[in-house]
């Protein structure tokens, strides 16, 4: 049960979030909520709760498979550490940057590129199962959606050439959703797997052969 419990963080990061961009002033940047009256209590939850959902997400791994999914594992707290430091740094209310603004920047760079890479890892190797490839499906589509708000970012060269500023706002909750919607299936998919950490059978006193008595080595012999 413990790999569904990112169903239950992705349901209030969801909620918190939906509250800020229904309840509060359109903003560009789902971080841009932080900012306005009201919104920094939204933002954190969401934030907060989507790290959780990464860290509950590990420790099932850690249980289920603590072998093959180290990778997973490191990466999932990577993005749970990024998370928790963008929550705790807001973003710069303008195009100024301070130290706050720059911390925020990396750690959502941390959270966007760890996310699909752990849902990679976790996925290599694995039968074509429906919920398999439906993590597989959201890892190509969070690593596109990243990619094409990269491009449309102001900061980018691309930017001015396809007009990335009108609707790069958009992408960047794009790829939030994208990811949320990973770390999901990956604890469902992961939860429904029948396969348990292999045992290695250990040989007691108990269970080993009694020694053949002096008449049934004559006989053997």
């Amino acid at each position: 049960m413990i790999l569904l419990a990112p169903l239950v963080a992705a349901l209030v990061c969801a909620a918190a979030l939906t509250y800020a961009h229904l309840a509060l002033p359109q903003q560009t940047l789902i971080s841009d909520y932080a900012l306005v009256p009201g919104g920094m209590a939204p933002v954190m939850i969401g934030t907060l709760a989507l790290a959780a959902g990464c860290v509950f997400l590990a420790y099932g791994l850690t249980v289920r498979e603590p072998g093959r999914t180290a990778a997973t594992r490191l990466l999932l707290i990577a993005a749970a550490g990024g998370l928790m430091l963008s929550a705790l740094f807001p973003t710069d209310p303008g195009p100024a940057t301070s130290l706050s603004g720059e911390v925020h920047r990396w750690a959502a760079a941390v959270v966007f590129t760890s996310l699909p890479v752990a849902g990679w890892t976790l996925v290599r190797g694995r039968a074509p199962l429906p919920r398999w490839n439906l993590v597989r499906s959201l890892v190509v589509t969070a690593v596109v959606a990243l990619a094409v708000y990269l491009a449309a970012h102001p900061a980018a060269l691309t930017s001015p050439f396809i007009g990335g500023e009108a609707y790069y706002g958009l992408l960047e909750r794009a790829v939030v959703v994208a990811d949320v919607a990973l770390v999901v299936a990956m604890g469902v998919a992961a939860s429904l797997d029948n396969r348990l950490p292999t045992q290695i059978p250990v040989v007691t006193r108990e269970s080993r052969p009694a020694p053949a008595a002096p008449a049934d080595r004559a006989k053997a012999a």
